[in-house]
């Protein structure tokens, strides 16, 4: 480069200055983008885990509210209290239906209506509602179902049905030949397209056809409406503007007839929906005839509770209740936990004293008689006494839940939770110990089984637990796994001093 001239040198050199700070603008901006993460095309399919309580019958409770404990995002656990909460979190938007279960079974279905803050913790209320009842199979006529056999083979044809009214055309496509002159068979089988496939000219017509449709596909969405107005109403009800935001089970409208005049439109406003309120909600002169819902408050000692579960997806009931190959294990089991917890709660007799002996004298010799052994002692009881057993996945063995407390207050009032599976040898083996006392709840709760779920849509059932201590409860999942017991997840506290 020295023997080219200066001028020349000097533009070659700014050239490659040029070029090298261009490289080095360059590569950030390209490595600004590396690792962007886009929409995903398949958005994810929240579930919703729930407690339902109420007071009185199930089916026309007195009082009743719900509450979130997780929502499934996918990926992992995150809690139903605060999760996408604007105001009030997902799991109470409005109309969110939930299934109520019990052992695995559906009993029952809950609609959310309104939501409020109870003692820090979102609640939600709204109205128990039957499981809909299924549609009779439809009778099948035997003429139906008639199969021509071809001459030319041996094995049965379906042909294509012709109009009444179509004269000799289609005679060469998807007849299955024949005379275009003769009369339509009225027991030749017919097969039908499903109905808004889009292969017809006029299926699709007014939609979209080739593009994407209206909605987002990737918003995540559990059990959304199939009726065309849910998603205006799910909006209006939560109080959310933001298109971006989840769904989850909206309840079915209770007319599906499009020429109804009493569905309303998109646009209209329904005199008798619900609106949120502070501590209560209306419900018009519609279905809950005009008073407001009532809402459970404190703890009372007659409170019920039942898993509730919202998902994008009908699953199939997955009971969770073990079938004994011998009934007689069930008895041995319960036993031999009874003793346990016994033990554990230091209601174990101590042993019997030996019998004393009385000695006769005699002149010829001695004669010892044993007194009469003392009677066994009762058992002591077990206050509130429960027992579970459950087969949290398929062929996984028996796990069995027993809860008790003794008689007393205070530090004499004594608490145990037992989860425990057989061994090889008949014996059982303990996996989980819980033991308190009612003068340090706080520091160490009580556990409260509630049911067994399925919070993951992994077709594995998890223990859920409340930790209920003095002034505050949790609520707790755990999953039973190889012979151990592991905390998947646990609630934000809620104070209940202030309401009980």
């Amino acid at each position: 480069m020295s023997s080219l001239p200066f001028r020349f040198r000097f533009v070659v050199k700014l050239v490659l200055v040029l070029a090298g700070a261009t490289a080095v603008c360059v590569r950030p901006a390209g490595a600004q983008y590396v690792g962007q993460v886009g929409k995903s095309d398949n958005a994810p399919e929240l579930r919703s885990v729930a407690v339902l309580e109420w007071i009185g019958d199930q089916q026309h409770p007195t009082r009743s509210r719900i509450i979130p404990i997780t929502v499934f995002d996918g990926k992992e656990l995150q809690d139903g209290g605060i999760y996408l909460a604007r105001p009030q979190p997902i799991a109470l938007d409005g109309e969110v239906e939930y299934q109520l279960k019990e052992d695995g079974k559906n009993t029952g279905l809950f609609v959310v209506y309104g939501a409020s803050q109870e003692n820090g913790s979102w609640v939600g209320y709204g109205k128990l509602e039957p499981l809909p009842k299924p549609k009779p199979p439809k009778p099948l006529n035997a003429h139906d179902w008639k199969v021509d056999d071809d001459a030319a083979s041996d094995q049965p044809v379906l042909h294509r049905k012709r109009d009444s009214g179509d004269s000799g055309s289609g005679s060469g496509s998807g007849s299955g030949g024949g005379n275009p002159n003769e009369a339509p068979d009225p027991d030749r089988p017919t097969l039908h397209k499903a109905p808004g496939s889009g292969s017809d000219s006029g299926t699709d017509s007014g939609s979209n056809t080739g593009s994407q449709p209206a909605s987002d596909p990737d918003r995540p969405t559990l059990h959304k409406s199939t009726d065309s107005g849910s998603s205006t109403t799910a909006d209006s009800g939560s109080g959310s503007t933001d298109p971006d935001r989840p769904k989850l089970t909206k309840k079915k409208s209770g007319s599906t007839s499009d020429d109804d005049p009493s569905v309303s439109s998109v646009d209209s406003t329904d005199p008798n929906r619900p609106k949120l309120k502070r501590g209560q909600v209306s419900y018009g002169t519609g279905e809950m005839g005009g008073v407001a819902a009532p809402t459970l408050k404190g703890l009372p000692p007659e409170m019920h509770q039942t898993v509730a579960v919202s998902d994008a997806r009908n699953t199939p009931d997955h009971p969770w209740d073990y079938s004994w190959a011998n009934p007689d294990d069930q008895q041995k089991y319960k036993a031999q936990l009874e003793d346990l917890a016994r033990t554990a709660l230091g209601l174990t007799p101590p042993p019997a004293p030996k019998p004393a002996t009385k000695t006769a004298k005699t002149t010829t010799h001695k004669s010892t008689k044993a007194a009469a052994p003392a009677p066994p002692q009762e058992p002591a009881p077990l206050e509130d006494e429960q027992f579970r057993v459950f087969e949290l996945a398929y062929s996984s063995g028996a796990t069995m839940v027993l809860s008790a407390h003794t008689a007393g207050t205070g530090a004499d009032e004594k608490f145990v939770t037992l989860v425990a599976q057989p061994d090889l040898y008949g014996n059982v083996e303990v996996l989980l110990k819980s033991v308190t006392d009612g003068s340090r709840l706080d520091e160490a709760p009580r556990m409260l089984l509630i049911d067994a779920v399925d919070a993951m849509a992994d077709n594995r059932g998890e223990l859920l637990f409340e930790l209920r201590g003095a002034t505050g409860r949790q609520f707790a999942l755990y999953r039973v796994l190889r012979g151990q017991v592991t905390k998947l997840f646990v609630s934000g506290g809620a104070d209940t001093s202030a309401s009980n």
